[in-house]
């Protein structure tokens, strides 16, 4: 099992934050396949932003419109971008959820002036098609923080990590998905104790109720709106 976090009065340097994220994905009990395989074969991509409650810096929507360009069908499975967050230390669960979508309301503003929403998905929050998008690209998004309930979100900083929604399509049409989803939820039942009532099958329900972390309510309503 993975260090429970640290203190989040301590102050890191952005190559700490990295070395940390390293850690806390290579750690032999981190339920993620997917994430383990990205970081072996080096297909993260890391951006670092000061507070997760300012909203997305320029720098960190430019990148990942750019990495929605590169992609392609033949890309290699699993690559994703994560953004580190210097600040805040422990928020609530609650708190980080609201400040989540703020982040991504804010990134979407920003990226609709020159980005249409991803076709192949929908723009509706409350579909069982929803993914974020940004450069034209669908993503599925992991919300990380200190003070997660679930182990395999709790970190040291707030964290999100940008997955492409194209890689769950390639495993589903492989054969692969069904797979490697049962093989995440064996190992992160065994981490935790109990099976996480959020982890739904890809396409069962919003994947919006899952970006958090966050053990939403059965009427919960995504507070984000596409233009």
């Amino acid at each position: 099992m993975h260090s429970p976090a640290r203190s989040p009065a301590l102050l890191y340097s952005d190559e700490a934050l990295i070395h940390h994220f390293k850690q806390f994905i290579a750690a032999e009990a981190f339920p993620c396949v997917g994430a383990k395989s990205a970081l072996n074969r080096g297909q993260i991509v890391y951006q670092i932003e000061n507070d997760l409650g300012c909203g997305p810096a320029a720098a960190t929507v430019a990148a990942l419109q750019c990495f929605s360009q590169e992609y392609d069908q033949d890309s290699t499975l699993f690559r994703s971008v994560v953004v580190l967050f210097r600040q805040p230390g422990v928020l609530t669960e609650q708190a980080f959820e609201a400040l989540l979508w703020h982040y991504l309301q804010a990134m979407h503003d920003a990226d609709a002036v020159q980005h249409e929403w991803d076709p192949r998905v929908s723009k509706d929050p409350e579909s069982a098609d929803f993914s974020f998008s940004v450069g034209g690209r669908g993503y599925y998004v992991v919300g990380l923080h200190p003070g997660a309930n679930r182990t395999a979100r709790r970190f040291v900083r707030p964290a999100l990590v940008f997955n492409l929604h194209d890689q769950f399509e390639r495993l589903r049409s492989d054969g692969k998905y069904g797979t490697i989803r049962d093989t995440i939820i064996e190992r992160d039942t065994r981490l935790e104790g109990s099976r996480n009532p959020m982890l739904k099958p890809f396409g069962a329900s919003s994947e919006a109720r899952q970006y958090s972390g966050r053990a939403v309510e059965e009427r919960w309503a995504c507070p984000f709106h596409a233009r």
